[in-house]
């Protein structure tokens, strides 16, 4: 297999906002990263599956204290989280962080149960190997694990998180996993929404997903003045967008 020239790709999406995401991962697992500038400290909203390093692909953004911040603990949302001196995750998550799958996550036929099944029941192709390059030569996608890390601090409902310039509002919208968080900046009417909504078929059947929670967490994006959703995967969209795709959820799971 090729060794890939660069790990990471970026973009800038003006507002101070950077998505960074690892473009030889297969779409199911290729999430986004979000970089927010702030004045005090900027944010990082997830961080990847942790094969290669990411505080290394994005030291030239970092000119002052970065709080890292993981939506959810699955395996492509805080696998670089441990490169990073603020660590914040929902505390029923926290356990998740430090004690992360202990199975070959690249390698679907190692995982456990049926969990490969589950995924390709909701639309997606899983394939054997869930990268299409090597980071460096050597790398064994066998011997790979998600690095664990301890949490620094927890956030829930209603925390606000403050870079100076800008606030965060912390949002509990639990559905896709217990702990699955949102950030909402009131002011712009800008929400990160991580995997509770993105353009894509959503997975509510993993074994740590509520489908009960999920419909309460739609029904509550519905009521948010949003004006742009970054979400964990797929592109960017709109108050309209977001309302399509939570409606269709609730007409399909009520």
């Amino acid at each position: 297999m090729k060794v890939a020239e660069r790990w990471f790709m970026r973009e800038s999406i003006g507002d101070g906002i950077t998505r960074i995401w690892e473009p030889h991962v297969s779409r199911l697992f290729q999430c986004n990263m979000w970089h927010v500038r702030g004045r005090d400290a900027d944010l990082l909203i997830d961080a990847g599956m942790g094969i290669s390093s990411l505080r290394q692909a994005m030291a030239d953004l970092m000119d002052k204290p970065v709080i890292a911040l993981a939506t959810h603990t699955h395996m492509d949302h805080a696998g670089s989280l441990h490169e990073f001196e603020q660590r914040l995750v929902h505390p029923c998550e926290a356990h998740q962080l430090k004690h992360p799958d202990a199975f070959p996550v690249l390698c679907s036929n190692h995982w456990p149960g049926d969990m490969k099944a589950l995924i390709q029941a909701q639309g997606y192709e899983v394939p054997d190997l869930l990268i299409e390059a090597y980071p460096f030569e050597g790398f064994e996608p066998e011997a790979f694990r998600t690095p664990a890390c301890t949490a620094t601090g927890v956030v829930e409902e209603g925390q606000l998180i403050d870079l100076g310039d800008r606030v965060f509002e912390v949002l509990h919208l639990p559905g896709h996993s217990p702990g699955s968080i949102g950030l909402w900046d009131k002011a712009t009417g800008t929400l990160f929404s991580g995997d509770a909504v993105y353009d894509g078929p959503l997975l509510d059947n993993l074994p740590d997903a509520d489908i009960g929670a999920y419909i309460k967490t739609m029904e509550r994006l519905q009521t948010l003045p949003v004006n742009v959703v970054h979400a964990g995967h797929d592109p960017s969209f709109d108050r309209q967008r977001l309302c399509e795709l939570t409606g269709a959820y609730l007409a399909y799971r009520r």
